[in-house]
């Protein structure tokens, strides 16, 4: 053997280098003392997935929906549709989207255990595509709520629900947080926001379902899946802090309140600013105001474009609509605005929002 052959086969058994596909061990070293600038995640294994499993999915409900519909020839006909829903409580409170719910003659819940019940409606909230159902049961399971402001793009979530209709149980799939904050718009005009994005496959029959994260607590309730060709691993999940609040009142008052100004506003770009001869290019311009609403009373036309809500800036139209749900019926807020190139200050007394 030659010097320089000896000399490789030495620093191959010294650094444990795969040849030919075989792996050579290496030598062992002591184990490196962590920088203190490392992150405790990197050391800490993560919570494995069949637990998580274990504790969410025995409150994971399959529903099926009796209704009625129309052929070609306007005649009724029973139709089925299937969802999921998670039971928030152990009364027998179940959340899950209106749309899996709008329009049913009948519910069916089954939960994994096997058990079947009927069901009744006990709220729906369109604006938030969320509703409450109701079983009557004993020894129910329920979900504990996570945080959803404290979501990390990246972090690993759980989608379980009634994919596809399928029997033998709620589907399991994997992903991360994608993207938070999102506004979407669904198939029926309904627009959703602070809308939770993700990878894990959402699939028809999941809707209603959980998107739960590695403690075991739901954190959104996957609500839509965008289905092209282009386009895949994208779902969305209504954050479970707006789900839990819609969720209390419709448990406590069959409905949701919300405070109303009366106007609807489109996000200023460059392109609008220069169509419309705007002072900014950014901000919520007003593009319709409804006749006696708070925002007629304070002097809005369409064309203006708030800048300011009491005090926090307005850059898009889903802030103005973000920052008038945050307030109460009944707040008296100062809007601040531009018409043309003069800036103006109002103030307006939200109302409760008319019921559609």
């Amino acid at each position: 053997m030659t010097r320089a052959r000896a000399f490789l086969t030495v620093m191959i058994l010294v650094l444990g280098v795969a040849v030919a596909g075989c792996s050579v061990p290496a030598i062992s070293t002591p184990t490196p003392t962590p920088s203190p600038t490392a992150s405790a995640a990197s050391v800490i294994s993560l919570p494995s997935i069949t637990e998580v499993v274990e504790v969410v999915k025995p409150a994971v409900t399959s529903i099926v929906v009796g209704a009625v519909g129309y052929n070609i020839f306007l005649q009724p006909v029973p139709e089925e549709k299937a969802g999921s829903g998670v039971i928030i409580d152990d009364r027998g409170y179940i959340v899950t989207n209106n749309h899996v719910v709008e329009g049913a003659e009948s519910i069916a819940v089954t939960i994994p255990d096997g058990r079947a019940y009927d069901a009744a409606i006990v709220g729906t909230d369109p604006l938030t595509d969320l509703a409450v159902i109701k079983i009557e049961g004993d020894d129910l399971l329920a979900v504990t709520f996570g945080d959803s402001d404290n979501l990390a793009v990246g972090e690993w979530v759980v989608a379980i629900g009634n994919a596809l209709g399928l029997p033998g149980g709620p589907t399991v799939t994997v992903g991360v947080i994608s993207a938070t904050g999102r506004t979407i718009q669904e198939q029926s005009g309904v627009t959703l926001y602070d809308v939770i994005q993700t990878d894990a496959a959402i699939n028809p029959g999941n809707s209603g379902g959980p998107l739960v994260n590695l403690r075991g607590e739901v954190i959104g309730i996957n609500t839509a899946k965008v289905t092209s060709v282009e386009v895949s691993g994208v779902g969305f999940a209504v954050s479970s802090n707006t789900a839990k609040a819609v969720s209390e009142e419709l448990i406590e008052k069959g409905h949701v309140t919300r405070p109303y100004l009366g106007i609807s506003v489109v996000t200023v770009t460059p392109a609008i600013a220069r169509s419309y001869d705007l002072a900014t290019d950014e901000g919520a311009m007003v593009s319709y105001v409804e006749s006696g609403s708070p925002a007629d009373h304070a002097g809005l036309r369409p064309g203006d474009v708030i800048i300011r809500f009491n005090g926090e800036p307005i850059t898009t139209a889903d802030d103005a609509v973000l920052a008038i749900r945050a307030h109460e019926i009944g707040d008296r807020v100062d809007i601040t605005y531009l018409r043309g190139s003069s800036q103006r200050t109002t103030s307006a007394i939200l109302i409760e929002r008319p019921k559609d």
